[in-house]
């Protein structure tokens, strides 16, 4: 089961640290939800491909395409410079949808008030999270994840830096997520 607090983001830790505040805090799933709008699902990993659980979520929320992603050091060509690139905070104009099937690692996004709360995924986890919204990935101590991922048709690969405020699908977000700390 997923597990999401509020970071410390100590910029001298390693980004693959936990990195909790003193003392943690934990956030549940409903205020990960309420403080950022990233949607989380519970899938079985030894019966995604058959119960039907997966293709019930695909076809509710129109996703048309996918594929698998395995980042590891052996895998992932320039490993350490995509991490360095994942772990930059950036936006996409579509949902982002990771369903982790292996491994591990960790998503971290804003929440309402532009505090990081990251958020750890392991294999049954599944995080939608809104076009929009600032965000970044890294692989955590173990080193290895292996994800399914899922578009609305042909992929969108592109990631926006911040600042990105600009852009129709961050203000898309705000409006949606962030209008009553903006009103």
């Amino acid at each position: 089961m997923v597990r999401a607090w509020f970071m410390s983001n100590d910029p001298k830790t390693d980004q693959r640290e936990e990195q909790h505040l003193d003392p943690p805090k934990y956030i549940s799933l409903e205020e990960l939800e309420e403080l950022t709008g990233v949607e989380y699902f519970n899938l079985d990993v030894d019966t995604y491909a058959t119960d039907g659980v997966l293709e019930k979520i695909k076809k509710d929320r129109g996703y048309t395409y996918e594929d698998e992603l395995v980042c590891s050091k052996e895998c992932l060509p320039n490993y350490e410079e995509k991490l360095k690139i994942f772990y930059t905070e950036h936006l996409h104009t579509d949902e982002e949808i990771r369903f982790c099937v292996e491994g591990s690692g960790y998503f971290d996004v804003r929440d309402r008030n532009d505090k990081w709360v990251r958020v750890e995924v392991i294999p049954g986890d599944m995080l939608v999270l809104p076009s929009g919204i600032y965000h970044r990935f890294t692989l955590d101590k173990g080193n290895f994840i292996k994800a399914r991922r899922f578009f609305k048709g042909e992929p969108v690969w592109t990631a926006h830096n911040r600042p990105a405020d600009n852009m129709e699908c961050r203000k898309q977000y705000v409006e949606k997520y962030l209008r009553e700390i903006t009103a």
